[in-house]
């Protein structure tokens, strides 16, 4: 969610909220986008994929050229909230995933969630204080 505009209404402030319905159409992401993506070297994320079964980007070519899918982005979302956000071994991430996936998939997407409300917030705090 993003805030949009707000406005005086009455002497009130009122926050409209709405969905940040932008998103990128992008097929295919390169492992430097990726690891750019989550602040990451390339090699964690060729780690990532010998230790996850799961992750297995598209390869191209001779070269095996990883091809990223928004369906592996996510797969590395759940990985990395995991290892990198909430400090969990790569051994016990492996089995949260393997044994309650679907809790491991709402955790991250929660804190995906706070993390963003927290900022938007944090921006809303900085503007109200310029008043």
């Amino acid at each position: 969610m993003s805030f949009k505009n707000i406005l005086y209404l009455c002497g009130k402030i009122v926050i409209i909220m709405a969905l940040n319905l932008r998103r990128n159409f992008k097929t295919y992401y390169s492992i430097r986008e990726v690891a750019e993506m989550f602040d990451l070297n390339e090699s964690t994320l060729r780690y990532w994929e010998q230790e996850f079964s799961f992750l297995r980007p598209k390869t191209s070519g001779t070269a095996k050229i990883r091809q990223y899918q928004e369906k592996d982005i996510e797969q590395i979302k759940l990985i990395h909230n995991l290892v990198k956000v909430r400090g969990f071994k790569i051994s016990a991430a492996r089995d949260i995933l393997q044994k309650n996936r679907k809790g491991a998939e709402t955790t991250a997407k929660a804190l995906s969630e706070l993390i963003e409300m927290r900022t938007e917030l944090e921006k809303l705090r900085d503007h109200l204080d310029m008043l």
